[in-house]
């Protein structure tokens, strides 16, 4: 039995253990299981990355060949702009004036209009010449313009003045037909040089052809039909045809649609240029995407890997628990027959316990061994009772193995398909890392492709700059001699021009000496010739003969012409006519007109000097009575002023002063005013109030002195105290008695002393309201 509990208690602790790994398999199984579904993730998210890299690099391919296109474009309207401004550049007369920045020269006629998309052509071929004008401000502009160019050589010019004349009206311009539109519509033109197109592009119409120019001109006569191709047909003149050079309207329309179209090119490349660097730094954070999805899906599975080993470590320790629970099941089969054994004989120990007790007793048995059987029974149904316990726990145990290698089984084949399904899901991710490797590759071959291709392409672009660069300075060569010839080509036909003007000018200057001859002397040509020309001798001057004779010498021989000499004799044969000047036979009345108007003007004169003298008289008369009439009135002025003075300022003293005395209309008044107790006198140094009634004092003295019907009084006591106010008062009280005064006032006592009181205020209705009163009537009654 010491054997049986040993084995029993072993194999407790064999299910234990058993019991425990299978808890480590379970858990192993639960990570497992996780890192299962974690790797499905991990390879979706791989996937993922790898298209979106993928897409990635496809956008960045695209957009590298969208770029490339953009900044040809823009290499193309660029040459095409830089070609066409070059056609703008003024030449012959209008580059003369542009550079010689006049007064009143506003600029080209093409950079001041706005023409109408498509009908650029059109419109300078209506326009004609003036398309390629000068615009100037004014006709002496244009006068002043003109002078310049024939002064600096500079060739010919069209000038188109501004300020003329008043827009033509539209009156009686017939209708068109549908689909032709007037030129002038489509014309837009500061206000200043509107009517000079609506004069130039009078009933100009735009048709489609030549054939709806017939038709519409064989309409309405005075009509004049321009085509879009530039073949203007009218009823009495037409011209068209192709042309070599077209106008700055039509070029700097094109220039115009060009700076447009580059404009935008620009704004494209530089868009595609920002989507190409933001695709660039997308590439390379997917591609970074793609390296971190593929590091995790190794790091899971060299995890799983891990957790497969665990697996098949837990799945031996499974198998060898199983191995056990059969070897305990063995060992309770064999516990099960000894006891049985033990069972068999322990009945057949009861039946002789039973046949001994049963059996007479011949002889009364010794108590020892009475005592051992009894001893013997007791410990055979101990090891009984032991061998039963015994059994039921081997059969617990057994059953409780039997239920954990049931369970062990199960783990196990859950533990075959999680492998199996662990070797699918690897066999997949070593597929989808095979597929991303090859991606990996092929993302590295297209970027090493495109870093390969932008820099063959840089250096294609840098390669046709630089031929670019050598072609356009080729150009601009080839142009500045083109320039320099046509120069050389105006400034000769200039020349040719010049000396064309000059023999008609020499043929001209000699038929007007002709008849000028033939005229004043009645000479012809060959006579004047034969006389006076060059071949003929020149005889002495009159000066000569007469020095000859006076010095008793021979009369001085012909000499033979001399052109410098003759010319001075000439010049100042001239000059002395010139002195002389010509005979007035209307001299003597001139004089008389002129002697009368002499003794007319004479007469005047005396009658403006006479005129002078009684105005001086007058005036010296006013003089002396303004000087006496003020010296009176300032003498009583001051007189009443210093009683007035002493009245408001009891005990102190003021007066008047003349600046000047000596100058009575020229002086100026000075007051003088020290109140009692002060030495002052100046009115800057008296107080508010103190300057207040000498302003009063001077007020009423001149009043006393020359008094009125009536006085008006605006608050003039406002700021004086009760003492100055009752001083006032009483100046008033004596003015009252010789005059009327009108009184201003806020102050009760001046009230009181009236005879009349008049109060303005504002009724409930916000309407002014006069109430007047009369206190002496009150009094009285």
């Amino acid at each position: 039995f010491a054997a049986a509990r040993s084995r029993a208690a072993a194999g407790e602790a064999e299910i234990a253990r058993l019991a425990l790994a299978a808890g480590e398999a379970a858990d192993r199984r639960e990570q497992l299981s996780d890192a299962e579904d974690g790797d499905a993730a991990l390879v979706t998210a791989h996937e993922d990355a790898v298209a979106a890299h993928t897409a990635a690099a496809r956008l960045v391919s695209e957009l590298t060949e969208a770029e490339r296109a953009a900044e040809r474009d823009r290499a193309s309207w660029q040459a095409r702009r830089d070609a066409l401004a070059q056609g703008l550049t003024p030449v012959d007369g209008a580059a003369a004036l542009l550079g010689a920045d006049l007064s009143g020269v506003v600029g080209p006629l093409a950079d001041r209009l706005t023409v109408r998309s498509g009908d650029e052509v059109a419109v300078a071929a209506a326009l004609g010449g003036m398309a390629d004008a000068v615009v100037v401000s004014g006709v002496a502009e244009a006068a002043a313009a003109l002078a310049h160019l024939k002064d600096a050589d500079g060739g010919r010019a069209g000038l188109l003045v501004t300020g003329g004349l008043p827009p033509v009206p539209r009156d009686g311009w017939p209708v068109l037909p549908e689909g032709l539109r007037w030129a002038l519509d489509g014309v837009d033109a500061p206000v200043e040089l509107q009517p000079a197109m609506a004069r130039a592009l009078e009933r100009v119409a735009v048709v489609p052809d030549l054939d709806a120019a017939v038709s519409l001109v064989r309409t309405h006569p005075r009509v004049r039909a321009v085509t879009a191709a530039g073949d203007l047909v009218g009823a009495d003149w037409a011209v068209g045809g192709q042309s070599e050079a077209p106008s700055n309207l039509v070029v700097r329309a094109r220039v115009d649609e060009a700076e447009a179209e580059l404009a935008g090119a620009v704004s494209r490349a530089g868009e595609l240029a920002d989507r190409l660097a933001a695709a660039r730094d997308a590439a390379g954070a997917r591609s970074a995407d793609v390296d971190a999805a593929l590091a995790a899906r190794q790091a899971s599975d060299r995890s799983r890997s891990a957790v497969a080993a665990e697996l098949a470590e837990l799945g031996a320790a499974a198998r060898s628990a199983a191995a056990e629970a059969e070897r305990h099941v063995a060992a309770r089969v064999r516990a099960e027959n000894d006891l049985e054994q033990v069972l068999a004989a322990l009945a057949g120990l009861e039946q002789r316990l039973a046949d001994a007790e049963a059996a007479p007793v011949e002889e009364e048995p010794s108590t020892e061994v009475r005592d051992r059987l009894r001893a013997e029974v007791t410990a055979a149904r101990q090891a009984e009772t032991e061998a039963r316990l015994a059994v039921r726990t081997a059969e617990e145990r057994a059953r409780a193995l039997h239920g954990r290698a049931e369970s062990l089984r199960r783990q196990a084949r859950q533990e075959r398909a999680a492998r199996e399904r662990a070797a699918v899901l690897r066999a997949e991710r070593e597929r989808g890392a095979a597929v991303a490797a090859r991606v990996r590759a092929d993302a590295e071959k297209a970027l090493a492709a495109l870093a390969t291709s932008l820099a063959r392409a840089a250096a294609e672009r840098d390669a046709l700059a630089s031929a670019r660069s050598s072609s356009e300075a080729e150009l601009l060569e080839v142009r500045a001699r083109v320039r320099a010839a046509t120069a050389d080509l105006d400034r000769l036909t200039d020349e040719v021009h010049r000396d064309e003007v000059a023999r008609a000018e020499q043929r001209y200057r000699i038929e007007a000496l002709e008849a000028r001859a033939a005229e004043e002397y009645g000479v012809n040509l060959p006579t004047l010739l034969a006389e006076y020309g060059p071949s003929a001798l020149v005889p002495p001057t009159p000066d000569q003969v007469a020095a000859a004779e006076a010095t008793g010498d021979r009369e001085p021989e012909p000499v033979p012409y001399d052109r410098a000499l003759q010319e001075r004799r000439a010049a100042k044969a001239e000059r002395d006519l010139a002195t002389l000047g010509k005979v007035n036979p209307l001299a003597l009345e001139e004089f008389a007109a002129l002697e009368e108007r002499h003794g007319f003007l004479a007469t005047q004169l005396e009658d403006l000097k006479s005129t002078r003298r009684d105005l001086l008289t007058v005036v010296r008369e006013v003089d002396e009575r303004i000087h006496d009439v003020f010296a009176a009135a300032f003498a009583d002025v001051q007189r009443e002023f210093e009683g007035v003075f002493a009245t408001l300022f009891p005990g102190g003293h003021g007066k008047l002063v003349l600046t000047e005395p000596d100058d009575l209309l020229t002086t100026g008044i000075e007051v003088e005013a020290r109140p009692p107790g002060k030495k002052v006198k100046r009115l800057s140094l008296l107080s508010g109030g103190e300057r207040s009634l000498t302003a009063v004092a001077l007020l009423v003295a001149i009043f006393r002195a020359r008094p009125s019907p009536f006085y008006v009084l605006d608050e003039v006591e406002a700021a004086l105290d009760d003492v100055n106010l009752g001083r006032l008062l009483t100046l008033v009280e004596q003015l009252r008695s010789t005059s009327q005064l009108i009184i201003i006032t806020h102050q009760k006592r001046t009230m009181e002393i009236a005879d009349a009181l008049y109060g303005v205020s504002m009724r409930g209705d916000g309407i002014t309201g006069v109430i007047s009163q009369r206190l002496r009537e009150l009094e009285t009654a």
